[in-house]
């Protein structure tokens, strides 16, 4: 869903480097080498990152949907 702000394991803030991750990675460029430029070097933290999947925006839609269907008085 949402990145968590904080790393589960250690703690560390990492919910500030998942948007230049993201781009940097569309962008063609190696994983490994955007983490360690991103001095996220702990494996737990990696992991963090490495295996959030961003799914907010499909819940969104499913959101406006039930939205529209309670304005028109449908179940």
């Amino acid at each position: 869903m949402i990145i968590p702000v904080r790393c589960f394991s250690c703690g560390k803030v990492i919910g500030d480097k998942w948007e230049p991750y993201a781009t940097r990675v569309n962008a063609g460029e190696d994983p490994k080498d955007v983490l360690d430029d991103l001095e996220v070097t702990r494996y737990c933290c990696r992991r963090m990152i490495l295996s959030h999947v961003e799914l907010i925006d499909e819940i969104l839609k499913f959101y406006s949907e039930r939205e529209t269907v309670e304005i028109r008085g449908e179940t």
